[in-house]
């Protein structure tokens, strides 16, 4: 299981000595791995052999020509992407079927004027996933067991609570992007979304973790699509370089609810969970972070990136005209791209993404009730060894294909759905914040005085947005919204 981070150590990448070894520790369950406890990394204890061109003279310049500088990089990209996995495909599984129809909306109702927001958005992310990947890399625990371990029995309650409600309107939506991809082919949802669920649940329990993720990856890259489509769209890029750099925000109903979907969707609950449980089940360890931290990172910038284009390119084509109504609407904005083809290139994106998510959402449930609960959770184990883990999938594939398969209006529940994580996605990263901020679970590599005043920031920030839209919901049951 472990065999890709120890070749990227292998390739030179220098191990992570800052970390923390004999963190003090009020329980054993909290204490930071220590590698050289283990009995199958004596010799990871001892690192690697040294490099040659990487070795550095007394005065510490550098040895060897710009080549062997050149070496040493590409070994290290080659050590990123050989180890990229749970950071990546967490990230890039927010671009699912609700994620691509509220970033559509974003660009239909209100062209570029999100883009600042969503720049904001990023940053969120990108330390979101940070932290969740840098708790299971040191701890060696998923984010539901920390949970459990570190706080009460009911605020444990709570936080598988706040998954559950939110995971279960995604399970559906991303069944019903699938059954709506097949409907711009001409196929109906009720001869594809039962053969999907079939094949989702199939290749999760008869495969490995390690080749799952990997079909995840692969299906990913369907969002490349965005980027060529808002190039060939000629967007006034005056008005997007504008609108990135310069804040803008609305005060309206509509803008907010749209700002909070765009939180949802980019910072889900499930994204922390299965990034962190992913990390583990990977057998990652302290000297790993440096790499699964890259993986993490360029997975959040990679995955927004993609969202800004998929905003740009559909303000571009259909911008100004309100809401977005259906799928083949969506669709316009890969004209540029295919032509008369742009509705059968939309469909086979959201057939990746939502079959990408498909699997990501329901497994980041099971490993966090299976973590609180204490039991087995990994895909690589049997249903006899992990009944309760592999059962809540199967449970959670079956309720979202039954559901799917009734009348249900795609565009309005794909956005909702989104605005439901974003009002639930504070709860769950205070969590997190608190967890990384521990010393007692972290040791050395809990968060720093300035990353903690930064990460509070963004807790506090997406918290405002949720307690505005909540306000002027229940203000506008008064009508006084």
């Amino acid at each position: 299981m472990t065999r890709d981070l120890d070749t990227a150590r292998d390739l030179g990448t220098p191990r992570d000595t800052d970390q923390p070894r004999d963190a003090a520790r009020p329980r054993d369950t909290a204490q930071p791995r220590d590698a050289a406890t283990r009995p199958d990394t004596a010799d990871q204890a001892r690192g690697p052999a040294p490099d040659p061109a990487s070795a550095q003279h007394p005065a510490g310049v550098p040895a060897g020509s710009g080549r062997a500088g050149r070496r040493r990089g590409l070994r290290r990209l080659a050590a990123v992407a050989m180890v990229a996995g749970p950071g990546l495909v967490a990230a890039n599984a927010g671009n699912d079927a609700a994620g691509i129809a509220t970033y559509a909306s974003a660009g239909s109702q209100f062209t570029y004027g999100t883009l600042f927001f969503m720049v904001l958005v990023t940053v969120a992310l990108v330390m979101v996933q940070e932290m969740a990947v840098r708790l299971g890399a040191h701890t060696g625990k998923g984010l539901g067991a920390l949970i459990r371990e570190q706080f009460s029995l009911r605020l444990t309650a709570l936080a598988v609570f706040c998954l559950l409600l939110a995971n279960t309107g995604l399970v559906v939506s991303e069944f019903a992007g699938i059954g709506a991809a097949f409907q711009l082919l001409g196929v109906p949802k009720w001869a594809v979304i039962p053969p999907a669920a079939v094949l989702l649940w199939s290749l999760v329990l008869f495969g490995s973790y390690k080749w799952a993720e990997r079909i995840f990856l692969v299906m990913s890259l369907a969002f490349f699509a965005y980027p060529v489509a808002m190039v060939l769209g000629h967007p006034d890029w005056g008005q997007v370089g504008e609108h990135l750099v310069v804040p803008h925000l609305e005060p309206g109903k509509d803008f907010i609810l749209l700002a909070v979907a765009l939180i949802g969707t980019t910072v889900s609950p499930y994204m922390q969970f299965y990034a962190a449980a992913g990390v583990v089940d990977r057998g990652v360890k302290p000297a790993d972070y440096k790499l699964i931290r890259a993986d993490a990172v360029l997975g959040a910038v990679f995955a927004c990136v993609i969202s800004l284009t998929i905003i740009i390119a559909t303000a571009s084509a259909i911008g100004g005209t309100g809401p977005l109504e259906s799928a083949a609407q969506a669709a316009e904005a890969l004209k540029p791209v295919a032509g008369h083809g742009a509705e059968l290139l939309f469909a086979f994106g959201l057939i990746g993404a939502s079959a990408l998510a498909g699997a990501v959402v329901p497994l980041s449930a099971s490993y966090a009730i299976g973590e609180a609960a204490g039991v087995e959770r990994s895909v690589s184990r049997s249903f006899r060894d992990a009944p309760l883990f592999l059962g809540l999938f199967t449970a959670q594939i079956v309720l979202g294909a039954v559901v799917a398969l009734t009348p249900v209006d795609v565009i309005q529940l794909l956005i909702g759905t989104q605005v439901l994580q974003g009002l639930i996605s504070p709860i769950v990263l205070v969590y997190l914040l608190v967890l990384t901020n521990r010393r007692a679970v972290l040791g050395d590599a809990a968060n720093g005085p300035r990353y903690r005043i930064a990460a509070t920031v963004v807790v506090v920030g997406v918290a405002a947005m949720s307690t505005i839209l909540l306000a002027q919901t229940v203000l506008g049951w008064f009508g006084l919204g």
